[in-house]
């Protein structure tokens, strides 16, 4: 096992391009990924998760979604994919999985199973991630829910799970509430392991990493890495007023994409990359809907505020 893998730096989860007919498009996907792992910033690439529209992917599909990210990513950097499944068993069997294809990490998505008051049962969260800890060697990521989600990990669990568990290495952290975000993230740099605190609080990013964060984990990332990254090195550089200037860039992006309803969040990302010309079109599965052509007008407008690269395209 890697166990020295220490996760920082921006890492996006990619999203999945699909045809007219809904299935897998290797050629944009390849396209999209090759661009992300070419930017600057760019340390590792998370596959097969929300932003890819895992909940619709067959078994066939995630093993072939994560088999072109690996050859796409040719060792250049690492390749994390999601384990998303709602029984144990069948999570375990995802791991393995992903270790026969090459993964280097796992995103453990916690199992919907939970939703139903798991909190006040922390031992089914914990075992749930130690029996796909006996499945694979393979680090994994620990992942962080909303407080608002019946899914999400009370920090005296995230702690316990990243303290026994030996290959825990990072977490996911979207708790989108930043006095857990930084408990969460004091509490793990207590630890005596090292937990890399990976922020995924896209709708208050500059805060988050102010509190302190090794990386940024996030579907937003798909489509805008080099703010991202940019916004990273300021912080890490100690320069709040360029960190600023760049979360100034990402705020009209932010108030678009995770506007209400939250279900469209990627939806609006992958109609993003279709407006700048990084993929052909922008089709989702069932039973996300395309959004509307208001919808997507404010996203026109919202990308050429931002000044993303292809956006002087788009006036």
């Amino acid at each position: 096992m890697k166990k020295d893998l220490k996760l920082s730096g921006v890492i996006p989860a990619n999203l999945l391009p699909f045809t007219s007919d809904l299935d897998i498009d290797e050629r944009n996907y390849r396209r999209h990924l090759r661009a992300l792992i070419e930017t600057p910033g760019v340390s590792a690439i998370t596959t097969n998760g929300h932003a890819a529209e895992i909940a619709t992917l067959t078994r066939e599909e995630q093993q072939r979604s994560l088999a072109i990210t690996v050859e796409e990513a040719d060792k250049e950097i690492p390749v994390i994919c999601g384990i998303y499944a709602d029984g144990t068993k069948q999570a375990a069997e995802l791991a393995k999985m992903a270790e026969r294809e090459g993964a280097d990490c796992l995103l453990i998505f916690p199992s919907a199973v939970l939703d139903l008051g798991a909190q006040l049962r922390p031992e089914m969260a914990y075992r749930h991630y130690e029996a796909i800890a006996e499945a694979t060697s393979l680090p994994m990521i620990a992942f962080v829910y909303p407080v608002t989600s019946g899914l999400h990990l009370p920090t005296e669990t995230v702690v316990r799970i990243c303290r026994d568990i030996d290959q825990v290495v990072a977490i996911k952290e979207w708790s989108n509430d930043i006095s857990v975000y930084e408990r969460n993230y004091r509490e793990l740099k207590a630890l005596p392991k090292h937990i890399s605190v990976l922020t995924s609080f896209s709708k208050a990013l500059l805060p988050s990493l102010c509190i302190g964060a090794d990386g940024i984990l996030s579907g937003h990332g798909s489509m805008i890495a080099e703010i991202q990254a940019a916004l990273f090195d300021a912080v890490q550089k100690g320069d709040l007023a360029l960190a600023r200037e760049h979360a100034a860039r990402l705020y009209p992006l932010v108030q678009v994409f995770y506007a209400e309803p939250f279900i469209d969040m990627h939806n609006r990302m992958k109609e993003a990359i279709a407006m700048l010309g990084r993929i052909d079109e922008a089709h989702v599965r069932p039973p996300l809907q395309r959004i509307s052509a208001e919808e997507r007008e404010q996203i026109r407008k919202a990308l050429i505020e931002a000044r993303l690269p292809g956006s002087e395209n788009l006036r």
